[in-house]
This record gives structure tokens, C-alpha cells and sequence, in this order.
């Protein structure tokens, strides 16, 4: 064997699976740590954010309002923690509840539970359209704070708290702490409560002046009041350190109480 040819196959050592990831965590660390690397990922964010980023993907043919970074993080916390439910607060176009019904098919959940003010009856036509997945469905329409709806959503959970939360409704301070709140008691130890848009309180005031919230009053204010009123739940460090583009920076909290 030559000498270059020894260097390519030294150059080609595979490592464990266990030395990859650390070597990856170790990596994501260092990112994490690049202020300079970050602050141009939040420019491209906000320039992209003017063009409709985040609202060009689809699942099955249905938009899902996700960066894909984020939506590779909810695919890893289910595949990790295996909940029984999923409960989607603001389910949109159906393209979020397409993909998490996807991996409870395969993962072997139950049900994903959509909850909104307003369900047009053509996406609860398209979404009955999916065969098998259309049976993981179940939608409430209502507020997501109402007691009604609480009633209804621990009537399909059945007593079980292997429970994913996923919070993407109004972003308002107030209404967010206040899901906050209602839907923390429902997760068990382990499983993911994930507050969505959290990236709102990093954004130009000007991209939300029609919106009720913005810088100082949005998700990742709610999350920061949230957490200083209780212990159950704290912001998971290590997938916010690779999510170098993220829509919930800070805004996966798993409960570990």
C-alpha cells in the first residue's frame, strides 16, 4: 500500500455511531457559540420572512407553516419520546397534523388533536381524504383556553399524559402564557411541550404591524414568564443549539418533573 493510498483509507476511518453524534453535539455547541454565523442566519430569516419562507413547504399537498429545520426537530422529539398524542393548537392548512399523523402511523400513536377557532369544512374534507391518517384525526373547533375545550381534549386523551404540545395560534403574551398554562399539566415527564414563533421577539417590529404582537409581547415572552413560574419545564439547550435556522428558538421545553 502506498503512502497516499494508506492517508486515504486513515482519512476514511468510520467512527461509531456514538462518537458521530458526539462529535455532531460538540459541533452544534461551537455554532451555537458563532455570534457572527448567527446573526447573519437571523438576516437571512428576516429577508426570507418578506418572500413567504416559512409558508413554501407542504406535507401531502397541504401547507405546513414550518421551517424544515423545525419540523426534523419535532420528527426526532416524537421518534424519542413516542407520545400517545399529539394536541396541535392552530391547525392552519393541515399540513402540521398530515405530518405528525404520518409518524404516529408509523410509530405506532394514537391520535393527533387539532384545535382551532375555525376549521373550514373543505380541510376537514381534504384532511378526511387520507385514508388510514384520516383516522388519527381529531379536530375541535373552539378557543384553546376555553373550558369546553380542555373538557373535550382530556375526554380523547383518556387519563394518558404521553402527550406532545404544540402551540401555533395567536401569539399574543397574554394568550400564550395563558396556553402556557392550561396545556403544561397535560404532558408527563419526558414528553415535549414545543411554543411555537418563539423567533417573533427576534424579528423587525415592522414585519408584524398588522399583527397584535410583536418584539416585547409575543411567544418567547409567555415562555420566559412561563418558566420563571415553575420547575416542571426547561427550554431543551441541545436541540436549540442545532437549529441554526429555527421558527421556536428556546421554545422546546421538555418536562422533566
Amino acid at each position: 500500500m502506498t503512502e497516499q493510498s494508506m492517508a486515504n483509507h486513515q482519512a476514511k476511518t468510520i467512527v461509531s455511531k456514538e462518537e458521530f453524534l458526539r462529535i455532531n453535539e460538540n459541533a452544534a455547541h461551537e455554532m451555537s457559540m458563532d455570534k457572527q454565523l448567527q446573526g447573519k442566519a437571523l438576516e437571512v430569516l428576516v429577508q426570507a420572512d418578506r418572500h413567504r419562507w416559512i409558508h413554501q413547504n407542504t406535507w401531502f399537498g397541504e401547507p405546513l407553516l414550518n421551517l424544515p429545520q423545525d419540523m426534523f426537530a419535532i420528527q426526532d422529539i416524537i421518534w424519542r419520546t413516542r407520545p400517545d398524542f399529539v394536541i396541535e393548537v392552530g391547525v392552519a392548512w393541515g399540513g402540521g397534523m398530515l405530518f405528525e399523523a404520518t409518524l404516529l402511523e408509523i410509530l405506532g400513536g394514537k391520535k393527533v388533536i387539532g384545535i382551532d377557532i375555525f376549521i373550514p369544512p373543505d380541510l376537514r374534507q381534504r384532511l378526511s381524504s387520507h385514508r388510514k391518517l384520516s383516522e388519527r384525526f381529531e379536530l375541535i373547533e373552539g378557543s384553546s383556553t376555553s373550558a369546553d375545550t380542555l373538557t373535550r381534549v382530556k375526554a380523547l386523551l383518556g387519563g394518558s399524559r404521553k402527550v406532545l404540545v404544540i402551540l401555533d395560534s395567536n401569539h399574543t403574551h397574554e394568550h400564550v402564557l395563558n396556553e402556557l398554562r392550561t396545556y403544561a399539566p397535560l404532558v408527563e415527564k419526558g414528553q415535549y411541550l414545543i411554543c411555537g414563533d418563539t423567533i417573533v421577539e427576534h424579528m423587525p417590529p415592522q414585519l408584524h404591524v398588522v399583527r397584535p404582537w410583536g418584539p416585547g409581547n409575543n411567544p418567547a415572552t409567555a415562555v420566559k414568564q412561563f418558566l420563571s413560574e415553575t420547575d416542571r419545564f426547561v427550554v431543551d439547550e441541545k436541540i436549540d443549539r442545532r437549529q441554526l435556522f429555527s421558527c421556536h428558538p428556546g421554545g422546546y421545553l421538555q418536562a422533566v418533573k
